[in-house]
């Protein structure tokens, strides 16, 4: 008899998190999907159908499977403490160090001592993250992108405290998603976030500053630097209040005013206007989108 698959966990069920976990069940694995809102999990459910039927067509190297097949695998739950027997459980909820914080002191008591955290994060250090738990040696930065089965790679950010044991066991379940780890060190915004929010932000700012439209910037990095979407496109797939949330840690972080969100991107997000996932950001994307 060939062994159970593997059970991981995904906390947040939000675009990220929907993504991530269709990735791992589409892949194989069994998945636990927590998240405080129903209705987000109803979202999530409608991000695996879509991986599973349109997801081949885009990356053909993916299995082709049955949808009913897939979410045999997929347990949707509010319910933190299913994750109980996950071996791995990634966590993808708000960039708020408090909502992290507390949610780490909770997991740290509901899931097995040899079980490992990976924090999907946009600025924490990772060494911040592991000092809530009693496992600092098995904490570590597993930076997904959106949508996680297009992208052959992912952002690994190893905390001071991370053990050689836990490196090789995510290496290898990444491998096993067939991406490869870019391990790199633990500073605020990581090589990807220090660097791409700036872009969002000076990006944002030309909109404001100079009444350039959002799509003329953003064919700029298309056509011109070969970028497979523009920064003000990419920011609207994160999400705008994850872009300004990252923007202010990492002003936290570094002082630097750089890092301060532009006027434009601020009133976005107050007004609701956060980007896909609302509908409008610095597009308007109907529900299909």
């Amino acid at each position: 008899m060939s062994p159970s698959p593997r059970l991981i966990g995904v906390v947040g069920a939000g675009s990220i998190g929907a993504s991530v976990c269709a990735d791992l069940a589409v892949h194989g694995f069994r998945v636990v999907l927590v998240d405080i809102s129903p209705a987000q999990l109803d979202k999530a459910k409608d991000v695996l159908t879509e991986t599973v039927r349109f997801g081949p067509m885009v990356r053909p190297d993916l299995p082709r499977l049955d949808v009913d097949e897939v979410f045999a695998a997929v347990r949707f739950t509010t319910r933190l403490e299913d994750l109980s027997d996950c071996e791995f459980v990634i966590e993808n909820v708000s960039e708020h160090w408090e909502t992290k914080r507390d949610l780490y002191r909770r997991l740290d008591a509901i899931v097995a001592p040899e079980a490992i955290f990976g924090v999907n994060t946009s600025s924490i250090p990772i060494a911040r993250v592991a000092a809530e738990t009693s496992r600092p040696g098995r904490v570590i930065g597993t930076h997904f992108m959106n949508p996680s089965y297009l992208k052959e790679a992912v952002e690994v950010m190893r905390g001071d405290e991370t053990s050689d044991e836990c490196l090789d066991h995510v290496l290898g379940i990444l491998a096993e998603l067939g991406k490869e780890a870019i391990v790199v060190g633990d500073f605020p915004g990581f090589v990807s976030n220090r660097i791409s929010h700036l872009f969002f932000n000076e990006a944002a700012r030309v909109v404001e500053e100079h009444g350039v439209e959002p799509a003329v910037v953003d064919e700029v990095f298309r056509k011109c630097f070969g970028h497979r979407m523009g920064p003000l496109e990419t920011a609207d797939l994160i999400g705008l209040d994850t872009v300004l949330l990252t923007l202010e840690s990492l002003h936290a972080s570094y002082g630097d005013d750089r890092f301060i969100g532009s006027a434009l991107l601020q009133a976005k997000v107050t007004s609701g206007q956060l980007g896909r996932k609302t509908g409008q950001g610095f597009y308007s994307y109907s529900p299909a989108q």
